[in-house]
């Protein structure tokens, strides 16, 4: 069987660790970055077959280096990294314009940009594309106009990405509420114990990968195995 390889962005805590522990379990090679050089490292040490590689997916030089890391097969791309924006969540009438460039950069034009390099890889493997998307993208919350609005894009560019690119699968994933650090920023000062696991979401995630079903936005919800909750 021919050895996989998956880039990673986002990957030093929270779902895209808890993802980057599961593929690596099942072998093959995982490219994996996150800003913060200590916690990649840290959080990575000992996983089968990670490479980790600390920097800023918003810079062109380092997206480069994530490409150039795959060597010669791509067969998965996921773009995990994003930001929230500022914290508490501002209403859109006092959104400061320069926060959202911010979360537009690194949640949609990053992503689109790491996948124009990606491509040729992604081509000759057949390889697939998955976005980590929100239920913001799709409903209208209360101060979520900013992270919401990059989602939706960041979604509509898989889904054109789908029809244009018929050999590669490209889906936005939705995993619904989880217990992260981003998710902890979003609510200040709350409880958010009660959220799901990351670790929990992966499977549906897998599933995912494994069934390759038609381009599209899947919620993990809809994936998850019968009699379990993500």
């Amino acid at each position: 069987m021919t050895s996989t390889t998956a880039i990673v962005t986002g990957a030093g805590q929270g779902f895209g660790l808890a993802l980057t522990t599961a593929l690596a379990a099942r072998g093959g090679t995982v490219v994996v970055c996150a800003r913060d050089a200590r916690r990649l490292h840290a959080a990575t040490a000992g996983l089968p077959g990670v490479l980790a590689l600390p920097g800023d997916v918003t810079d062109a030089g380092f997206r480069a280096e994530l490409v150039a890391a795959a060597g010669e097969r791509l067969d998965l791309l996921v773009h995990n990294a994003g930001e929230l924006g500022p914290s508490p969540l501002p209403g859109l009438a006092r959104y400061p314009l320069d926060a959202l460039r911010g979360v537009l950069e690194t949640t949609v034009l990053a992503p689109l940009a790491l996948t124009q390099l990606a491509l040729p890889l992604l081509r000759a493997a057949g390889g697939t594309v998955v976005a980590l998307s929100s239920d913001a993208a799709v409903e209208a919350y209360e101060g979520w106009g900013g992270y919401g609005a990059a989602k939706a894009a960041l979604d509509q560019i898989v889904a054109v990405l789908g029809v244009e690119e018929p050999v590669v699968r490209a889906y936005a994933f939705d995993p619904g509420d989880m217990r992260t650090a981003m998710h902890q920023r979003a609510f200040p000062g709350e409880d958010i114990s009660d959220r799901p696991d990351p670790a929990t979401v992966v499977p549906a995630f897998l599933r995912l990968l494994d069934e390759r079903p038609t381009r599209g936005r899947y919620r993990a919800s809809d994936l998850a195995p019968a009699g379990t909750a993500p």
